[in-house]
């Protein structure tokens, strides 16, 4: 299988122009050129699942076109978002903001996606997308240090319930790259797909490892990438993996139902 996760920024773009005729002017107004090329990217890199940090659902700023349902039709994927700031944010009530959101696009079939959300923080959302043999967690972290750490100890609690093969993905706003995320992926028992520790942001001049693809038990990874992308501050991640036949066939004996059922 092959996961893309890529922090769009709403489609807004990069360079110079971004900040004029003031500097993050570029927020309010997204590109439907550079969201083609970003849905372009996409399509030659033929994923089965893509997670879509910063995607506009459908605000002024993009022309009410909703980003996720956009790029999804034209790839002929499922799609599933939601507002990043949480159910009874105040974020949810002011125009653009709310219509801020990450999403999901996925090939294989789906068998449910859950949303879950961080006490702390601005940007609270989880999305958790179950597939058939791996459920894959969606965040976008808190750019304070120690919110992160608290909502780094929420999703230890979210990934251990899971009893299918984990993969935890995103951006983690990690200023310190994967030292600052040490101490949870050992407790979760993940790893980096990203095992040169190479740096996702600025694109146009990467310095720093900002997200990540994080694995557990039962994912064999196959390939890592960070394609030089530059349509976003961020560069996409590309992940190209496989599950363990044993965790397989685990998988499927849980999912059977017993003589009593």
């Amino acid at each position: 299988m092959r996961l893309i996760v890529y922090n769009i920024r709403y489609a807004t773009g990069t360079g110079p122009a971004f900040h004029l005729p003031v500097p993050g002017a570029g927020y309010l107004r997204s590109s439907r050129q550079v969201l083609e090329r970003i849905t372009d990217f996409i399509r030659e890199r033929d994923p089965d699942v893509v997670g879509l940090i910063e995607v506009d659902t459908g605000s002024i700023r993009s022309g009410m076109v909703n980003q996720a349902r956009y790029i999804a039709e034209r790839l002929a994927q499922y799609s599933t978002y939601q507002c990043k700031y949480g159910e009874e944010s105040l974020n949810q009530y002011m125009p653009i903001v709310r219509k801020q959101a990450n999403a999901f696009l996925a090939a294989p079939r789906v068998h449910g996606e859950r949303f879950h959300y961080f006490e702390t923080g601005i940007k609270k959302l989880i999305i958790e997308l179950e597939l058939d043999e791996v459920a894959i967690f969606l965040v976008h972290l808190s750019l304070r240090f120690r919110h992160r750490h608290y909502q780094l100890r929420h999703l230890h609690e979210l990934v251990r319930r899971q009893r299918k093969p984990v993969i935890v993905a995103g951006d983690f706003n990690t200023f310190w790259g994967e030292h600052e995320i040490y101490l949870f992926m050992q407790a979760a028992g993940l790893k980096s797909a990203n095992i040169a520790g190479l740096p996702s942001y600025p694109s146009r001049w990467p310095r720093k490892e900002l997200d990540f693809v994080l694995y557990g038990a039962g994912v064999i990874p196959r390939g890592f990438d960070i394609p030089v992308v530059p349509l976003s501050d961020h560069l996409p991640l590309v992940f190209d993996f496989d599950i363990d036949p044993a965790f397989r066939e685990q998988t499927a004996a849980t999912a059977l139902p017993t003589e009593a059922e």
